[in-house]
């Protein structure tokens, strides 16, 4: 599917495909430091170097093949006893994958079986991409973190007009514009088209400062699409095809429903009806949103994309990009809440751009989670041990989501804890 050019911005047509020395930047205002103190352990509030010249200075980490292969075990586990459709995951460290495997079929009481190849939706995992395509462009200069977005997009309006001038690419994908969280979710997925409801915006309230506050947003984070096609002067889709997917090897990766069920193996999404899974068409809403939701990738594309977000692919994202859009630039603390995992081992969460930054047991972990009808997504990975993971699964269930923390916890020795009920479940046997 291409990314459809939104009627609110044909005003700049004429500007984006002017030559390059005609564009006028104003001063970016100073860049802020976050507004919250790091936890007295873990150092969440810098970005994990990524500095990885050579072999000779990359850090010792103990290896983790032996608790990959514990946590493939619990995957196994998971698929069989929750009775899964499929799931596929994907374990790394220092550059090198330790897992990459499929596990269930594609359609529940199918026969083709998941793959390293078989491509998912990956929901909100797509903001990071996001976040590193703007972080890429600002490289470049051809955007600027701290340069208000009106600049770019003069049509551009909040209901206060004062804070609309100050909205920046920063405070897009930190998701700190002001706006009530996951405004015009609902519209969305009644099928309103993204361009009114991007004009919308206008008049949606406003909850608090821009610049000052969280708000977990699909529409408004969504802008930054608009923003990279009015610096480019390209589809947003394009540009994360030609800067990131293709530079990274990411060969099954996509954008929209028609890119997802044209691949050459998919996963369907899956409801729960009574007490099993049911198939059903992929919805197109969130794809309407590519930059907040649109992108879709197989375990193997992930292996790449996650190498290469943990500073192993300097080539293609260097430091200077990824070092920005791992800082965290907002407090979350409701982000410490929910599942049990969360609540006991997080001691502090912040939102970076694309990212959430947890201390973990006294550790940063870069971590984001996906869901869109049908399907569900994680990426997670530990700086200082070098390890992270992903997993991707097409049922609308929260059990995999245990496998993060029973990975995490074998990296840094933790306590042992049964993360996804394997303990009670052979009790129960």
């Amino acid at each position: 599917m291409q990314y459809k050019k939104p009627r609110w911005i044909a005003p700049l047509v004429l500007a984006v495909l002017a030559p390059a020395a005609a564009w006028i930047w104003i001063a970016p205002r100073a860049a802020e430091a976050p507004a919250f103190a790091a936890p007295a352990r873990g150092g969440v509030a810098t970005a994990p170097s990524r500095a990885k010249a050579s072999a000779s200075v990359r850090p010792h980490h103990a290896d983790l093949t032996h608790a990959a292969r514990e946590v493939e075990q619990l995957a196994a586990f998971v698929v069989d006893k929750k009775k899964l459709p499929g799931l596929a995951l994907v374990i790394v460290q220092d550059g090198r994958v330790l897992t990459l495997r499929g596990y269930g079929t594609t359609e529940a009481g199918g026969t083709e079986p998941i793959t390293p190849d078989t491509v998912f939706r990956l929901a909100s995992l797509s903001k990071a991409f996001a976040a590193t395509l703007t972080s890429q462009l600002v490289q470049e200069e051809a955007m600027g973190w701290d340069t208000p977005i009106v600049n770019q997009l003069p049509a551009f309006k909040l209901r206060d007009y004062a804070r609309a001038q100050t909205v920046t690419p920063r405070d897009v994908l930190a998701q700190k514009v002001g706006l009530a969280r996951n405004t015009f979710d609902r519209d969305l997925e009644a099928n309103e088209p993204y361009p009114l409801l991007a004009e919308r915006l206008s008049d949606a309230p406003l909850t608090c400062t821009t610049g000052d506050c969280y708000g977990y947003q699909n529409v408004a984070f969504s802008l930054i699409g608009d923003l990279v096609f009015a610096a480019t002067g390209d589809f947003y889709a394009h540009q994360v095809e030609m800067r990131i997917f293709h530079p990274l090897g990411m060969d099954t990766a996509t954008y929209g429903r028609e890119g997802l069920e044209g691949s050459a193996r998919w996963a369907r999404p899956h409801v729960r009806r009574g007490t099993g899974w049911v198939a059903v068409r992929p919805k197109e809403t969130y794809y309407h949103v590519p930059p907040a939701a649109g992108v879709n990738a197989s375990a193997s594309d992930m292996s790449k994309w996650l190498i290469a977000q943990m500073g192993d692919r300097p080539d293609v994202l260097p430091p200077d990009v990824l070092n920005p859009i791992h800082t965290p630039q907002v407090n979350t603390p409701g982000e410490t809440r929910g599942s049990r995992w969360r609540r006991e081992r997080v001691r502090a969460a912040y939102y970076a751009m694309g990212w959430r930054v947890f201390d973990y047991a006294g550790h940063t972990l870069l971590f984001h989670g996906g869901a869109v009808q049908g399907y569900r997504s994680l990426i997670g990975f530990l700086p200082d041990r070098g390890v992270g993971m992903v997993v991707l699964w097409n049922a609308e269930s929260s059990a995999p989501s245990g496998l993060l923390p029973s990975l995490m916890d074998r990296a840094l020795d933790l306590p042992h804890e049964d993360w996804v009920g394997a303990e009670e479940a052979s009790e129960e046997d």
